[in-house]
């Protein structure tokens, strides 16, 4: 563990695990409840869209998928000035707030169009919540356990959307598709609130660290957000490096949450086994990166990113090809620790390179890009399903997966932590 390290000017604040683990720890637990939001949803909105509102187009179910990720995107881009100007814990509470109307929209809804309203609002409240507590663990560790930390932060996350996958889908078995999501929605939305209001600012931590980064007492020029986009779109390697792939890994999610219910389903499934198998994947993944990210510390970023993207286009390609809840659970392990191997250690990257005085900022560019890519994947698999069939497009994206991670090997230069 890191030894805090403090000032004279700040003698009641320390950077490092042990020295913040009380905070930490509550942040873990907040965002396993982020998680948990999200994860609802995954095992059941696809079946309430075909089967409660008749929905045919594959494009217009995976509607849903599109406007929550774009709405997380560009709330993401928002939450790091928010962070810097209204402080992070009053960003995450609001975040928490917006989750509310979410369940009883879902309860009400009158038409598919509602739900996917009621996505845009989830988008919002994951884009405010998620990326504080990203931000807050960074802030709270330093620059030597940024693996770690985001290990701890996703593990959190991905097994709570694995479970509450679990939970909606044995609830709606029982009690009706919406009533599965929606009310185990609104306790955890309270829950969430109510930790997050135990949750201490990180402010001081910032300007702890920026005291002491690697380019000395002389703090850069802060770019501006719309530099900083620009930027990211190809000529700062890293920053593009970064994004591409987050993009991508999140093309793939959305792949996975709106496409795979609908194959599993017409494959002859039950509604439970669905729900499990749509579980394995999130809870690999979540799981996976309690070792994926310190592991990152000490291996370094570049080649676990290379490998974890190449492993995610193999497993997709798999899933297309193979039919059955055996063989679709084995591939879906595979394409958790893909993703287990790449997600943390993205964000650690980020970390490296940023300068703590505007990191959020660059957190939230990098979390629009990768956001982005839940839009784009909704879109490309509708079409691609509509077009080709739901194996078909499961197969191209597995393919471009495995492209990115290799395009990533070709720009990104590790940073000396």
């Amino acid at each position: 563990m890191d030894r805090p390290v403090s000032t004279g000017l700040t003698p009641s604040i320390a950077l490092g695990l042990r020295a913040n683990w009380q905070q930490f720890a509550l942040l873990v637990v907040v965002n396993a409840f982020v998680g948990a939001m999200v994860g609802l949803e995954r095992s059941v909105l696809p079946v309430i869209a075909t089967e409660e509102f008749h929905v045919t187009s594959t494009t217009a179910v995976l509607a849903f998928i599109a406007m929550f990720g774009l709405a997380k995107a560009f709330t993401n881009l928002a939450s790091g000035s928010l962070a810097d100007r209204f402080g992070r814990t009053l960003t995450l509470r609001v975040g928490w707030l917006i989750a509310f109307p979410v369940p009883l929209l879902i309860l009400a809804a009158r038409s598919w169009w509602w739900i996917v309203a009621a996505n845009a609002l989830l988008g919002i409240n994951q884009g405010l919540a998620w990326s504080m507590t990203v931000i807050m663990k960074i802030d709270l560790v330093g620059p030597r356990r940024r693996g770690l930390a985001m290990g701890l932060n996703e593990f959190a996350g991905y097994l709570a959307v694995g479970v509450a996958g679990v939970l909606s889908g044995v609830a709606a078995s029982r009690f009706g598709l919406r009533a599965g999501a929606a009310y185990p929605g609104l306790a955890i939305a309270a829950i969430g609130f109510l930790l997050s209001m135990f949750v201490r600012d990180t402010a001081g931590h910032v300007r702890l660290e920026a005291s002491k980064h690697a380019s000395g007492d002389s703090v850069p020029d802060r770019p501006g957000l719309s530099s900083l986009v620009r930027r990211s779109l190809w000529s700062d390697a890293n920053l593009f490096s970064v994004s591409e792939a987050g993009f991508v890994n999140n093309l793939n999610d959305g792949l996975a949450w709106g496409v795979f219910p609908l194959l599993f389903v017409a494959s002859g499934l039950s509604l439970r086994e669905m729900s499990v198998l749509a579980a394995i994947y999130p809870a690999t993944w979540g799981i996976s990166q309690l070792a994926t990210g310190p592991l990152s510390d000490r291996w370094g970023r570049r080649w676990m990113i290379i490998a974890g993207m190449v492993l995610q286009g193999a497993a997709l390609i798999t899933i297309a090809l193979v039919r059955g809840f055996g063989p679709w659970s084995m591939a879906l392990v595979a394409l958790g620790v893909g993703t287990a191997l790449v997600y943390p250690t993205l964000i650690a990257a980020v970390g490296d390179f940023a300068h703590p005085a505007w990191r959020a900022a660059v957190v939230g560019v990098y979390r629009l890009w990768r956001d982005l890519g839940y839009v784009a994947g909704a879109l490309i698999a509708g079409v691609l399903s509509d077009a080709l069939g739901v194996s078909m497009a499961i197969g191209v994206i597995g393919i471009f997966t495995a492209g990115s991670g290799l395009l990533f090997g070709l720009r990104f230069t590790e940073r000396n932590r």
